[in-house]
């Protein structure tokens, strides 16, 4: 429990507000060598965070490349001791000893540092670098002799540090302490008794050197001196303290400083060689000497991350024994490596016997003689970029300023060589922006469009502003995720779809296709048919919609007499949420098929009474005998009609109009023709295949009417009756000619009352034929007759006993016929007919006549 209350004692905690966000730096203090699980602080609590926060944000450590000494428990927001931590493995000789890490958390980001400074324990003992020292002191060295003693090595730092010396025994040496401008401790030996070489040749002593820790602890080494014969001058350097520059990375064998000590003996007590100072462990390594001229080069390869600044000792030796020691100080600047390179070259000034070291023969007086070398920085790490955070995808509705992105960027140069700057390759929406010390936010910098670029290959470039400049780089691929922010689009502003009447129910008219350039469940498009009332009715129950394919299709067969064109409204909606849609207006449009036969109006066909077109013999060729009118519902071609004669009593006489219809004779009329003319027209319509209708077309040839009525009468009997008439047609003319004989009727009842008045009619079974007037337009070769024709009515008061008179047309006669009447024409033509009476008010504004059992010609 005692370092839980030196921690306790020494925890402290302070909250800095950064610009980024709301991060907070702590700062924690623990000693070293602490266990597996020990609590270092309550992070939760320091940092005024819920642990509902920490888990939603799954709250994590971020180190970087560096070991993970402590975990962080999120569930008591806790932070414990992950690894063994080793102040002297992890700072050397650095004080204070600290290391930091971030704390991340997500939704939203956060970075909060963290600082762990580790305190020093003692659990370090001064080392010495050997076990033991020998020294060859001559006899005649002078009091106040100086030897240099080997420095011992504590790890720790501090009060637990290295304190002190002790040396034992005392009797002819005493101990002096002295202190180096970096604060670490050496000792010398002064000799304050001479030595007596007949008396004790070789000495034995104990250097014990000792902390300041609680407990403490010490080091020892035992000293031999041999005492030898006179050698009363040892070497000296000529400098007290070498510098010199070397630079980072400099080859194997440059050469860095000469070092140059005299000795004023002769012969070989004269003659120095040059050593390093057992110091230091691993200066060796790092450097060779010439031991006669006393050049230092470059051994290995100097790493200035590792060692800014290296100091050792180098000792001057000659024949006779006596030892002069010199002190290098290699010091390991930070600059670029265009700088100049600073070499202190060796140097000679005029030292004075009595400011040189004593040193007596045998006695192995050592002078001391620093060296320090500085190592200057070279440009050669590039930054070494680590991605924190990294968002992908990202919705396109991301708004400016997002981050994206966290990376940290270290370079373990310094100064210059070690300042990064951050920059993107290319024209992207991105931008960079720093947070924290080594922290890089990858920002977006304007609007997002999936349409138009649906993902972006980033690359990051972290240069140093070394001479020449590192760089590393790192690829990141963001993809941006679809917002349904696009509506459907139709290929076409409308459609015109067409479809031939007669058609199957079920077939496919046309596919409507529209496209959404959002992406996935945005992008499914369903289409829809917009409800609307095509002649009363709904339009789904003429068509159909496929929702998935945009295939439309007909739900009955259409009729193009009946609906020529349907206008629709279809719907493109796509799956988002909220869905969007489009609309499009489709005209589909009926095409006529020749499906219906031409109609032939004039002459009408009845089924009890014949209609006969009169001729006189007089007429001359191209007499116009009558016309044959008919029409189609078609349209188009379909409906174009032609006039062709099938059959006729006599060929040679009569021809038919090919467009018109009209009957004319092609030759003049002679006695020798027959009074009976049958001839059989065919109206066939230009449809593919084509459709025709027949009529029967009866002329009487003949200048009078008992002529043509004597020759009629078996006629009628022979009757054929049109079979090419459909049920349509039929059924038309049933109910045209039930209006037209109800107007008949009330007709011939107001007849007979104004006849029964006048005493003038009297009853007959002679029936009325009705007569339609043949006056029609001609419109473009439809078979209408163009002229006007007039005709004398004939009527006779008793079928039975009068004889039928019948006048002279004015262009054309007209004879219907009935079997019944069977009277004289004698009594016709000897009696003035009644009927030559002028026409009643009514009869001049009807012009139309009932026929009955009692037979009438009439005259128009």
């Amino acid at each position: 429990m005692q370092w839980r209350m030196r921690l306790t004692a020494s925890l402290f905690v302070f909250h800095v507000l950064f610009l980024y966000r709301a991060e907070a730096q702590i700062r924690y203090s623990i000693p070293e060598e602490l266990k597996t699980g020990s609590l270092v602080g309550n992070v939760a609590q320091d940092l005024g965070l819920d642990l509902k926060r920490l888990r939603s944000g799954r709250a994590r450590i971020v180190t970087g490349e560096s070991i993970q000494y402590t975990e962080l428990e999120t569930d008591k927001g806790t932070l414990v001791v992950n690894e063994r931590i080793d102040r002297e493995q992890l700072c050397g000789d650095l004080t204070p000893c600290s290391f930091t890490f971030e704390i991340l958390l997500e939704k939203p980001m956060e970075l909060h540092p963290v600082t762990i400074e580790v305190l020093d324990v003692n659990d370090n003992a001064p080392t010495f670098q050997n076990s033991h020292l020998e020294f060859e002191i001559s006899e005649s060295a002078a009091l106040g002799s100086r030897f240099v003693l080997e420095s011992a090595e504590d790890a720790d730092v501090g009060q637990n540090s290295l304190q002190n010396y002790i040396l034992t025994p005392t009797d002819n040496f005493v101990l002096k302490e002295y202190v180096n401008p970096d604060g670490s401790k050496y000792a010398e030996m002064v000799l304050q008794k001479p030595l007596d070489r007949e008396a004790q040749s070789r000495l034995s002593l104990k250097l014990l050197a000792v902390d300041g820790g609680n407990p403490q602890k010490s080091g020892t080494v035992n000293i031999e001196i041999n005492v030898l014969d006179a050698n009363d001058n040892a070497p000296v350097f000529n400098q007290s303290l070498y510098k010199a520059a070397v630079i980072e990375n400099a080859p194997k064998g440059t050469h860095v400083v000469t070092v140059n000590a005299s000795d004023i003996d002769t012969g070989s007590n004269g003659k120095v060689s040059y050593y390093f100072s057992k110091s230091k462990a691993g200066i060796a390594d790092l450097f060779d000497i010439d031991e006669a001229t006393g050049r230092i080069y470059v051994a290995k390869e100097i790493d200035f991350e590792k060692d800014k600044k290296i100091e050792f000792r180098v000792e001057a030796k000659d024949q006779g024994g006596l030892i002069d020691s010199s002190k290098v100080e290699i010091e390991v600047l930070d600059i670029n490596d265009n700088a100049p390179i600073i070499n202190v070259m060796s140097f000679t000034s005029p030292v004075s016997e009595d400011s040189a070291p004593e040193a007596k023969d045998h006695g192995g007086l050592t002078g001391t003689s620093k060296v320090i070398f500085d190592v200057i920085d070279v440009n050669d790490n590039a930054p070494i970029i680590n991605v924190m955070s990294f968002s992908s995808p990202l919705s396109e509705d991301a708004r400016p300023g997002t981050t994206i992105a966290v990376l940290n960027i270290k370079d373990a140069d310094s100064e210059r060589n070690g300042q990064i700057k951050c920059s993107i390759d290319g024209k992207l929406p991105f931008k960079i922006e720093t947070s924290l010390t080594n922290y890089y936010n990858l920002v977006s910098d304007q609007h997002f469009d999936r349409e138009s670029i649906s993902e972006y290959n980033i690359t990051i470039t972290a240069t140093d502003f070394g001479s020449p400049p590192l760089s590393s780089s790192t690829k990141l691929h963001l993809k941006i995720s679809d917002v349904n922010d696009n509506a459907p689009l139709f290929d076409k502003n409308s459609y015109t779809a067409y479809i031939t009447e007669n058609n199957s129910p079920g077939f496919s008219i046309f596919t409507v296709s529209a496209r959404d350039s959002d992406w996935n469940q945005n992008a499914r498009i369903s289409y829809l048919l917009e409800e609307q009332q095509v002649s009363g009715s709904p339009v789904s129950t003429y068509v159909s919609l496929n929702s998935e394919t945009g295939v439309l299709s007909a739900v009955r067969s259409f009729d193009y007499e009946q609906i020529k064109h349907i206008a629709l409204v279809i719907k493109a909606q796509d799956g988002g949420s909220p869905p969007l849609s489009s609309n499009v207006t489709v005209k589909m449009i009926i095409q006529d098929q020749n499906d219906n036969p031409p109609q032939v109006l004039y002459p009408v066909q009845t089924g009890g009474s014949l209609v006969a077109e009169m001729v006189p013999r007089s007429a001359d060729m191209g007499y116009l005998v009558t016309k044959v009118v008919a029409v189609d519902v078609d349209s188009g071609q379909n409906a174009w009609l032609s006039y062709k004669l099938q059959k006729a009593t006599d060929r040679a006489l009569f021809e038919v109009g090919l467009q018109n219809g009209e009957i004319r004779t092609i030759r003049q009329v002679t006695d020798k023709d027959a009074v009976k003319q049958r001839l059989t027209v065919i109206v066939e319509d230009n449809g593919q295949p084509s459709r025709s209708a027949t009529v029967i077309v009866n002329v009487a040839v003949a200048d009078s009417f008992p002529e043509v009525l004597s020759e009629f009468t078996e006629l009628t009997h022979d009757k054929e009756y049109n079979d090419n008439l459909t049920f349509y047609l039929v059924l038309a003319l049933a109910v045209v000619s039930f209006l037209f004989i109800t107007c008949l009727v009330v007709i011939i009842s107001v007849k007979i009352y104004r006849w029964r008045q006048s005493r003038i009619l009297y009853h007959s079974n002679l029936p009325v034929i009705p007569y339609y007037p043949p006056r029609y337009s001609d419109t473009l070769g439809t078979g209408t007759l163009p002229h006007v024709y007039n005709y004398e009515v004939c009527r006779t008061t008793d079928s039975r006993k009068s004889d039928c008179k019948f006048g002279r047309a004015g262009s054309q006669n007209v004879l219907i016929m009935d079997p019944s009447c069977t009277g004289t024409m004698q009594r016709i033509q000897s009696e003035k007919s009644i009927l030559d009476e002028p026409d009643s008010p009514l009869e001049v504004s009807q012009r139309i006549f009932v026929f009955s059992k009692s037979s009438y010609i009439v005259n128009f």
